[in-house]
């Protein structure tokens, strides 16, 4: 029979749901930039890009939270978490330049 999580296991998932919120929202705006730099109608991607981001994190942030305030800080913190790491894997390369003399 399956038993209910722990008090640990609930805010493990909602770090982790966080992170996942966090990776589709940074993920996906990144995937805009990509997409709209080259498009003729720039804006559009980003219009609609934002209300789709904007609206799954909402909506995910109010099932997550379900209230508690620790689950929602918890979710929070995997989000920021998950803006590192999409920053840190979408830097582009160092450019190494001629050596200072």
């Amino acid at each position: 029979m399956l038993e209910p999580l722990s008090a640990a296991g609930v805010a493990l998932a909602a770090l982790l749901l966080g992170g996942l919120l966090g990776g589709l929202f940074f993920g996906g705006l990144w995937w805009t930039v990509q997409r709209a730099a080259v498009s003729a109608t720039p804006a559009r991607w980003f219009l609609g890009s934002l209300v789709a981001r904007m609206a799954t994190v909402l909506a995910g942030f109010y099932a997550i939270g379900a209230g508690q305030t620790l689950r929602l800080v918890l979710c929070l913190l995997g989000f920021a978490m998950a803006r590192a790491i999409v920053l840190r894997v979408t830097r582009p390369p160092a450019v190494m330049g001629p050596p200072c003399a």
